[in-house]
């Protein structure tokens, strides 16, 4: 098995919603906002190679939403997700699974897009892509606050297109697909995917999609205002970090500007706070 990080770019977000509660004058030293208050985050995602499988994890915001919609998220950089897949070699029509955590426009934008007579085709033709059932049924009926997140462009295609499949969970929300270890969580959004990824000798890669979207998110207060249950993504975020402490696991992020991933640890006051970041 294999792990790429596939950068797709970056875009803007308000740095106050990024950071929930804590105040400007401790998040504004970890990602400096601009004139407007806003701060750059990556859009990265990761391809799993297997024998025979490639397994893509998100997909980054794409580039098929109008010029008033991208004034909103200053999407920059010269990355692209075409870009990247074929630096690594592989084609659209090589990826054989598409994991899309949960289907807010920055992390399945990509998963679709235009050909050549305008209509919206999934970006990648051979693969599989997969949410579950209780997502789709959220994103599908969102509620106002979430509704500018949920693009129907993004995702209903795909479903139309025959190329959707939901994944099982049991009754405490734990799933798997090819040996990835799937966890729900609610406190972004209902009933978002973690993919936990077994490697080498006992290791775990964590990709905590939003669940902590920077290694700045580590911190227990650090909870973006996005997110519908916050005091349920600070519950999730203890769960996780324990077990990431006790079993040496990676945290991959997918919207960290710097650092893709980290270990954690317990420092002497007890709080555990992030390690060898790269």
């Amino acid at each position: 098995m294999e792990f790429h990080i596939i950068h797709t770019g970056f875009f803007k977000l308000d740095g106050g919603a990024m950071f929930g509660v804590v105040p400007k004058t401790m998040w504004a030293k970890m990602n400096p906002p601009d004139e407007n208050n806003m701060c750059t985050w990556a859009m990265r995602c990761l391809l799993i190679k297997t024998d025979e499988r490639n397994i893509l994890i998100d997909t980054g915001i794409g580039d098929k939403q109008d010029a008033k919609f991208r004034s909103h998220f200053h999407p920059h950089g010269e990355e692209s997700l075409l870009g990247a897949l074929k630096e690594k070699g592989l084609s659209v029509e090589d990826i054989t699974d598409v994991i899309l955590t949960h289907l807010h426009f920055d992390h399945v934008g990509g998963a679709v897009i235009r050909n050549e007579k305008g209509h919206l085709v999934p970006t990648f033709p051979n693969a599989t892509y997969w949410s579950n059932q209780r997502h789709w049924d959220w994103a599908m009926n969102p509620n106002p606050r979430e509704k500018a997140s949920f693009l129907k462009e993004n995702f209903v295609p795909l479903e139309e297109a025959g190329k959707l499949r939901f994944i099982p969970f049991d009754d405490e929300g734990n799933g798997e697909l090819y040996g990835i270890r799937l966890r729900l969580l609610y406190g972004h959004t209902e009933a978002m995917m973690m993919p936990m990824i077994p490697y080498g000798k006992n290791k775990t890669l964590v990709y905590c999609a939003d669940l902590m979207p920077s290694v700045h998110h580590v911190g227990l207060p650090y909870v973006m205002s996005y997110d519908i249950r916050p005091l349920e993504t600070l519950k999730e975020k203890r769960i996780l970090l324990d077990e990431a402490v006790e079993k040496g696991w990676e945290l991959f992020f997918e919207h960290g500007p710097v650092y893709s991933k980290c270990e954690v640890i317990r420092n002497e006051k007890g709080r555990i706070v992030y390690h060898n970041p790269s």
